[in-house]
């Protein structure tokens, strides 16, 4: 069956949430330190539901990962400026992996923000640890934009890209 890009559901919220933790922790962009906030961030996709667009990768009736879209305004935009767009918190479960749900969860971000009038470009930030996600980025024309690198806390330094629309 073929890959569905959509919005998440309420009744998929914490099974997302659980996805985009556990993903950040196995992968180990995050301390294995249940009490970290960011953690908490990551697992509250009911939080992110009420300001931005979050979306689900499905397949045969299995959420395999999802992401959230910050549409130009959005309080989840930590980089974007006027006239961008902007994804964050891109996560696949183990078991989706491989089968092209992290890129066609960009790929949807992409379309909505050519969806959005005068935006001209779409950004994200990530970590350096993240290689699977910056293969993604490259295969779909995101370039590097170091001048926007930033650090939410201190000893976490984040890479910026940018994909021109």
């Amino acid at each position: 069956m073929d890959m569905v890009i959509r919005r998440a559901l309420p009744a998929e919220y914490a099974e997302l949430g659980e996805i985009t933790a556990q993903a950040y922790l196995a992968d180990g962009h995050l301390d294995a330190n249940e009490d970290d906030d960011y953690l908490n961030v990551l697992r509250d996709v009911a939080g992110r539901a009420a300001v931005a667009e979050v979306l689900v990768a499905e397949r045969d009736g299995r959420v395999l990962g999802g992401v959230t879209f910050a549409a130009p305004g959005s309080p989840l935009a930590d980089i974007a400026g006027p006239h961008e767009a902007e994804f964050r918190m891109l996560a696949v479960a183990r078991e989706g992996r491989g089968q092209g749900a992290g890129e066609a969860l960009v790929q949807a971000c992409i379309e909505r923000a050519r969806a959005v009038e005068g935006v001209t470009g779409i950004v994200l930030s990530t970590q350096r640890s993240m290689a699977g996600a910056h293969r993604i980025y490259a295969r779909l024309g995101f370039v590097r934009i170091p001048e926007r690198d930033w650090a939410p806390i201190p000893g976490l330094t984040l890479l910026a890209y940018r994909l021109k629309l």
